[in-house]
Order: C-alpha cells, then structure tokens, then sequence
C-alpha cells in the first residue's frame, strides 16, 4: 500500500492533490488547523483518508504525522503544501510588518523544511519522493508580493540544496500555476478570479509527475 502526507489538505489544491491521490490507489495522511474543515474533507476523502489536525509549525503534529503515516506502512511521498500568503492586500516590503514576516517565514519556509527532516529516514528507505508547492513569485519580482515571494524563493533553493544532498529521494518543487483558491483569492481581495482553473485541472499532471518519477527539479503543473 502507498502512502502520501499531505499538507493543507482541508481545502485546495491541498485537498485536490489528496483526492487525486486517493483516486489512484494511496492512502493519505492528511493535516490542516481547521479540525472541523479537515474533518470534513477527510469524510470527503473516504477510508484512504487519514485526518490529524494541527499546525504544521508545532513539532509534535509534524511528529504524529509522521507517525500516522508509518502506522500504515510509512509515506513514500510528502506533499508539503500548507501555507500562509501573509497580509492582505499584501503591502510594498518597504511597510511590510517584520512580526508578520516572520510568522510567513516560519509556516511556508521552516515548517516544511522541518517535516522534510522529520520523514526523511523513511523517505530514503524506500525511495519515496518529497515535493516542496512553490509558486511563479519565487522567481518573478511582482510587487507586493515580497514577503510571500521571499519565502518561496528560499522553498525553492532548499529544494535545490536538499535534491543534491539526497540522491536517494526525489526532490521535486511544484508550481502548480494560477488557481482558484481561497489563498488567490486573498492575494487579489478585490478582482473577480472566477477565470482561473479549479485546483482539480492540475491533479492530472501531479499524478503523471509521480508516475514518470523526472529528476529532481523545478516543476510547473499547469500549461
């Protein structure tokens, strides 16, 4: 049996990856801090799903993740798309609150780093994959988008650094494009983004990728 963590999967591109994945024969181990919504979701998910609620930024929940997943064989894949966008609208970094920074430095920087450490042991056991979600503001300069910018930049050179420093894993960090999303929608609280895709349109070339299983690298989903 094939067994995934996934991140940030109450709702989404979290929970399309999931479900995407369910659907495909994988049992997941599923997280986000809406006990409730996460709930919700995993009854969604059905029987593959396993539901723990937390913050990813606490390290006993990335424990019991970990331990979740062994509990049903061990994760040959760790999706680590949970994530904050930071203020909206988001403001120049010139006004940028540096506490806030901070908290968006430690939930889509730190966080993911750490339960990449956490599943690391069993990832290179059986030869699994970790796939870091980034986004095209890690690499184009967008105003206002800074903070949250910044932070996936530093996702995607930890990838880099992590993808040469573990030859037995599959490193991969996935931009999955623009996509109709709760955190889109914060990004842009006042524009309709009613024409962007459905996180589901993606899920076919994340299974694909997964399939294929490329070298470690950047990775865009949509076209």
């Amino acid at each position: 049996m094939t067994v995934a963590i996934v991140t940030g999967a109450s709702r989404g591109l979290g929970f399309a990856l999931a479900e995407g994945l369910v659907d495909t024969g994988w049992r997941v181990v599923v997280d986000g801090r809406d006990e409730a919504a996460l709930r919700a979701a995993a009854q969604l998910l059905g029987p593959s799903a396993v539901a723990v609620a937390g913050d990813v930024t606490d390290p006993g929940h990335r424990a019991a993740l970990v331990a979740a997943a062994d509990d049903l064989g061990g994760a040959r894949l760790v999706v680590n798309n949970a994530g904050i966008l930071g203020p909206s609208p988001q403001p120049p970094l010139a006004e940028y609150p540096l506490d806030v920074l901070r908290t968006v430095y430690e939930v889509n920087v730190v966080a993911p780093l750490a339960l990449a450490q956490a599943a690391l042991p069993g990832l290179r056991a059986r030869g699994g994959a970790l796939v870091n979600i980034t986004s095209d503001a890690a690499v184009e300069a967008y105003e206002g988008w800074g903070g949250y910018g910044s932070a996936k930049a530093a996702v995607e050179q930890a990838s880099r650094i992590l993808a040469a420093e573990e030859p037995g894993v599959r490193v991969w960090w996935v931009d999955p494009g623009d996509l109709r999303t709760r955190m889109h929608q914060e990004a842009f609280p006042d524009e309709d983004i009613s024409d962007r895709p459905e996180p589901a349109t993606v899920v076919p070339e994340f299974l694909k990728l997964l399939k294929n299983r490329p070298a470690s690298g950047r990775i865009r989903l949509a076209a």
